[in-house]
């Protein structure tokens, strides 16, 4: 069993580079099956949903060339079927952005009902309402499989009924090929939605709109290769800006999109925290006490519910009384319970939880129970005072890239080791 061992009470101090955005590379990398020739993409953190997703890509029977840690090249014309391999699909949520490419590309796809971390109840019926409004059938379901087909997908308008990002960014693969004019409305404008779009027009793709909420996307017959960087990872970035924080920090957040962290700078700023914005970084320096505000969840330019358990982290330590409101989904404080075994003051009541500031936070074992929870108790544990293990760190693989190497240059105490497991045996 792998943990992550930390000895908290280290101010963290130094330069770190955020990588490329996971939320935007997990939707690129299948927008590359609608491409008639081979694309080079850059700035791909080295992440397992990266792993994951040229996985998916290989076993569909594209030629998948990593030219070095960051940069991958992907030749789709030699994909040959459009079945996602189950096991694949089953460890990340963004598998199902195979469906929308395989269906804009070849008319059909056959995909598992996707995996990932899990905040409730997570239908896709939107997305399954947009590939219908394009023209799309959709078969019975069977052991969970999704299989489409359609003849010719025709452009259509779409309205979705809540803010959806994942529904966006598939009903935008399945358009970007289909004759006519399709028209979202009330879409995502989340900065890695701009993103696709501005890969898929590098492509040769006709889509307007994006950053707003209605996308208007003209069909094409044909997509080229491109070479393309995928943006900074704001959640990566605001994730070590909270640590800066949490620690009395001085910490330069080296290669981001200050615009796309305002949100986050607002609450850090609001709760005693100084920071400074640059071109393409920004600093964050924290000496006095935190202090309590309240913070709602909602889609951008909101505040993200990917920060939402580390900014719980650091009102658990802010001085007085403050609340989270959870906008986005409904079981997105499961953390709480491993926050409270190292001393914090929490009360949930369905979509709100209440925090009572402690004077600190003391070690104790841990537990991910999700991407960002993850993220969260390693936040707690650099906090805390004494040595703090966490378990189940594959859930924070899939969205950090060399959390441990960033954090040790940072002057962080951890490191990676592996434990028995129950048994006595040593887990490789």
């Amino acid at each position: 069993m792998e943990k992550y061992r930390i000895r908290g009470g280290v101010r963290l101090s130094g330069a770190v580079d955020v990588s490329g955005a996971k939320n935007a590379v997990v939707a690129i990398l299948p927008a590359v099956i609608l491409s008639d020739s081979p694309c080079l993409i850059e700035n791909i953190p080295n992440i397992a949903d990266v792993s994951t997703s040229l996985s998916i890509l290989e076993s569909l029977g594209a030629q998948v060339n990593r030219l070095d840690r960051n940069t991958v090249e992907i030749d789709p014309r030699t994909i040959h079927t459009c079945e996602v391999d189950y096991e694949l699909a089953r460890h990340m949520r963004a598998s199902y952005y195979f469906i929308g490419a395989l269906l804009g590309k070849y008319g059909q796809a056959r995909v598992p009902m996707p995996g990932g971390c899990w905040f409730g109840e997570r239908p896709i019926d939107l997305h399954l309402k947009g590939f219908s409004a394009l023209g799309a059938v959709m078969e019975p379901m069977e052991n969970g499989i999704i299989e489409m087909h359609a003849d010719m997908l025709m452009g259509n308008s779409v309205y979705l009924d809540t803010v959806s990002v994942g529904a966006t960014v598939n009903i935008m693969l399945a358009a970007v090929k289909a004759r006519g004019m399709t028209i979202i409305e009330n879409a995502a404008k989340e900065p890695h939605i701009v993103d696709l779009a501005n890969f898929l027009n590098t492509m040769g793709a006709d889509v307007r709109g994006a950053g707003t909420d209605v996308i208007k996307i003209r069909g094409v017959q044909e997509l080229t290769g491109a070479t393309y960087s995928i943006i900074p990872d704001q959640i990566e970035a605001g994730t070590y800006m909270a640590m800066a924080v949490a620690t009395h920090g001085d910490v330069l957040v080296r290669n981001v999109i200050p615009k796309h962290l305002e949100s986050i700078t607002a609450k850090l700023a609001e709760m005693g925290a100084l920071i400074e914005e640059m071109d393409d970084a920004v600093r964050v320096r924290c000496s006095g006490p935190l202090r309590h505000c309240n913070v709602k969840t909602m889609p951008h330019p909101g505040f993200p519910t990917d920060m939402q358990p580390q900014i719980g982290v650091l009102l658990s330590l802010a001085e007085g009384t403050s609340v989270i409101t959870e906008g986005i989904w409904e079981n997105r404080f499961r953390y709480v319970d491993e926050l409270r075994r190292m001393g914090a003051q929490v009360e949930v009541d369905g979509k709100t939880a209440t925090f009572q500031g402690v004077p600190a936070l003391h070690a104790a074992p841990v537990k991910a129970v999700d991407l960002r929870a993850g993220a969260a108790m390693v936040l707690a544990g650099l906090a805390a005072e004494g040595v703090t293990e966490v378990e189940g760190i594959c859930y924070i693989e899939r969205g950090y890239e060399d959390i441990v190497e960033k954090l040790t240059r940072l002057g962080a105490d951890i490191e990676q080791v592996t434990v028995p497991d129950e048994t006595g045996a040593v887990q490789v």
